[in-house]
């Protein structure tokens, strides 16, 4: 398996590391394309570079991995070139597979993902659009097989990726939001800020892995911790009141908006 990106950022790097050292295909077999020879300095390791886009279109899989605000550009000079068989995977949030298409042809080989940050540690969450009739069998089994190499991946109709979008791709910030405010009230409390930190964060690494492992519905795990007249039900009884949860899902109804109206 041959594998081109188009855009060097985090991303990518992420990606093309993790497929490496996974053992998804070698380091000769990766190129890295990007019109900023600065970004590309940072990959090594045997890993390919390229400042020429069609460049990638050497390989068997391209991933799409410019802001969306770029994308189209990008395609419009990819489709002015022989691109039959290539396979594209997108992970420009908003853009949907058609639009993609209405560029590079009805008949072109598109699927649309939507990775996170935590690929970086090798515990990504990548969802994977459900693909058309133009992928086969053994091109999406290559699609799930990149992604699981930098965490876990979930095939679903590319009408849920917007909303994919708020709960899986954006929720990191949120997650690092809570973590920060818990190592505040740490250093409130006297507890050193790196200690702190710490704490916050296993315990929030911990959580999500009681979730699942158990299988637990997290309403359940969450009455567990929470004892008659305890500590912990007067902290959630306070979270309640402030709107905790509200806000939560506000923020990701907020997100999922603008994932639907990219421009």
């Amino acid at each position: 398996m041959k594998i081109g990106f188009i855009g060097g950022g985090n991303m990518a790097g992420t990606i093309a590391q993790g497929v490496v050292a996974s053992g998804v295909c070698k380091a000769e077999d990766v190129l890295v394309c990007d019109i900023n020879e600065e970004m590309l300095k940072k990959y090594t390791g045997g890993i390919k570079t390229s400042m020429d886009n069609r460049d990638a279109l050497l390989c068997d899989y391209i991933v799409l991995a410019v802001k969306p605000f770029i994308l189209a550009s990008v395609l419009e000079k990819l489709a002015k070139e022989n691109i039959s068989g290539k396979v594209f995977i997108s992970i420009a949030a908003g853009i949907s597979v058609e639009e993609i298409k209405s560029v590079l042809g009805k008949d072109s080989k598109v699927i649309r993902v939507m990775p996170n940050t935590p690929a970086q540690v090798g515990e990504g969450m990548t969802v994977i659009a459900k693909p058309d009739e133009y992928i086969s069998d053994t091109e999406i089994s290559d699609v799930i097989k990149i992604f699981d190499a930098v965490g876990k991946t979930q095939v679903m109709a590319e009408s849920m990726i917007n909303a994919v979008t708020g709960v899986s791709g954006s929720s990191p910030a949120y997650v690092y939001m809570m973590i920060e405010a818990m190592g505040d009230a740490g250093v409130l409390g006297g507890i050193p800020r790196d200690i702190s930190y710490k704490l916050a964060a296993q315990s929030v690494l911990g959580s999500a892995k009681m979730v699942l492992d158990t299988g637990r519905h997290p309403g359940e795990l969450k009455d567990m911790v929470c004892s008659p007249k305890g500590t912990t039900i007067e902290a959630v009884s306070e979270l309640e009141k402030r709107g905790f949860r509200s806000a939560i899902i506000e923020a990701i109804k907020k997100c999922n908006e603008k994932a639907n109206n990219i421009k």
